[in-house]
């Protein structure tokens, strides 16, 4: 089997089947999805499309600003 630990609790993760790098899982533990980004070792973290980096703060944050 495959496992890895969850990057919220620190509790194992196990996938069934064969794992590939951007495929999501959901912790057992504490429910958090997390994303496949490391195949040997196998290595997880959380999903990629959740936080697009500096710009997505620049724009909550004059989003912010204007209402």
């Amino acid at each position: 089997m495959n496992e890895a630990a969850c990057p919220s609790c620190g509790d194992t993760v196990t996938i069934k089947g064969t794992p590939k790098i951007g495929m999501h899982v959901t912790c057992k533990s504490c429910d958090t999805e997390v994303e496949v980004v490391w195949l040997d070792p196998l290595d997880l973290d959380w999903p990629t499309d959740e936080f697009e980096g500096e710009d997505a703060i620049d724009d909550f944050d004059e989003e912010e600003e204007e209402g």
